[in-house]
């Protein structure tokens, strides 16, 4: 049959190889594992640079840029390296050493790595075959913390009390009673998921803890400006709000600050939840189950977590309110001043335009006192002419009609600019 030649949808290949991304690696019979995971704050860059340079240091070639993961042969083991969000993870194998928890030389972890960035979680995983001497080691544990609990139908025993060794390494055991391959990589692998991302997942808590204290600073000052409103708010609504818009400025600053990490350390508590699900412990009496064991620590540092973020939510909503009033307040004096404004502003018009009617009067009477002295200058030719009439009483009679006159024009031209002003606001609305 031949070969299939559509076209592939974008981000089909992707899709199908995100199954395949981050396979279960197949953990041998008595074997001690090393896993690190660092916070990649420097970038990818610096994380590839480190990864480049242990390659080197092997003859192998460095992989690309854009590579999730990679591994290589290191000593007796493999070192396999992933990428991920905000940090990368180094796992190295290699056979047990005699006595549990005694030290190897042999990892590639020594003076000559430079890490990523800081160390975040660290791990020291043992799996060792049922035995006398196996089961010896458990007295190593903590006993006041040390969760004990069947995997995979009886298959193992894994051990650990979440307390680190000499090297700040969290030690687990793993005690193999007839597991596989590919089963001892699964439960390897769950575990250090668990470890590493209930870590990942407490920086939540320690970002919680510290705001905190600003929480309620800001909570009191809140409180103290809503005292302030209930006397002389309107008086000092000005300062009030530059007061509030400090707190409202200072709370959002730290939501976005937190918004990212409150949301990370919710996604890496489900994942440790999946993790603990998929063992399937079944606990052996007297002693806790890994799963119940970070129930009971994990879920009120995740509750510490949902109360800082719903406390920002309700200081956020009651910051709103108090400047919505102030506003309000606010608003209602600038209606005010601008009342008292306009009713400045209709006298001084109401003034202007008695001032203007009185500049007209005498704009009449100053007018026609032209106009009767010009038509007097041309009565005065008349005296020569044997008329009835004087030309004096000619000007005489003629004041009311130029007085008339002139008051008819500048009226005329007063309505004109009425009119106009009106066509202007007609037109404005």
């Amino acid at each position: 049959m031949g070969r299939f030649s559509f076209p592939m949808a974008q981000g089909r290949s992707e899709a199908l190889g995100e199954i395949h991304a981050r396979p279960f690696a197949l953990v041998g019979q008595s074997r001690v594992i090393f896993h690190l995971a660092f916070l990649t704050e420097g970038g990818a860059v610096v994380d590839h640079a480190v990864l480049a340079e242990l390659a080197r240091a092997r003859g192998v070639a460095a992989p690309g840029r854009d590579a999730a993961h990679f591994s290589m042969s290191w000593g007796q083991g493999t070192l396999r390296w992933e990428r991920h969000t905000e940090f990368s993870t180094y796992f190295w194998d290699a056979p047990v050493p005699a006595k549990f928890g005694d030290g190897l030389d042999t990892h590639p972890f020594g003076d000559q790595f430079s890490p990523p960035g800081n160390l975040i979680a660290g791990i020291r995983l043992e799996v060792r075959p049922d035995s006398a001497e196996t089961e010896a080691a458990l007295a190593s544990f903590d006993p006041t913390s040390l969760c004990l609990s069947d995997v995979k139908d009886g298959q193992a025993l894994i051990a650990t009390d979440f307390r680190q060794d000499g090297d700040g390494l969290t030690r687990f055991l793993v005690i193999d009673k007839g597991m596989t391959d590919a089963g001892r990589g699964a439960v390897v692998q769950r575990l250090l998921d668990i470890e590493t991302y209930r870590t990942l997942a407490a920086l939540g808590l320690a970002l919680a803890r510290s705001l905190s204290p600003e929480m309620r600073r800001i909570e009191d000052g809140l409180t103290k400006i809503t005292q302030g409103m209930k006397s002389g708010a309107r008086e000092n609504a000005d300062s009030l709000l530059s007061d509030i818009t400090v707190l409202a400025a200072e709370l959002e600053a730290n939501a976005a600050l937190s918004l990212y990490r409150f949301g990370a350390s919710r996604a890496y508590y489900n994942i440790v939840r999946e993790r603990i699900a998929s063992l399937n412990e079944t606990a052996q009496p007297g002693f806790e189950t890994i799963g119940a064991f970070l129930e009971k620590r994990l879920a009120p540092a995740m509750r510490t977590c949902q109360s800082i973020e719903e406390r920002q939510a309700n200081l956020s909503r009651k910051l709103s309110r108090a400047t919505a009033l102030l506003r309000s307040w606010i608003d209602v004096e600038l209606e005010q001043q601008n009342s008292a404004l306009l009713s400045s502003m209709n006298r001084r018009v109401k003034l202007q335009l008695r001032m203007q009617q009185t500049v007209e009067g005498l704009s009449v009477a100053a007018i026609s006192y032209y106009i009767v002295g010009l038509f007097g200058y041309l009565a005065k030719p008349l005296e020569g002419l044997d008329l009835p009439i004087q030309p004096g009483l000619l000007s005489a009679a003629f004041v009311p009609i130029a007085i008339g006159f002139t008051w008819m024009v500048v009226r005329s031209i007063r309505k004109g600019h009425i009119g106009e002003d009106k066509a202007e606001e007609a037109s404005s609305k």
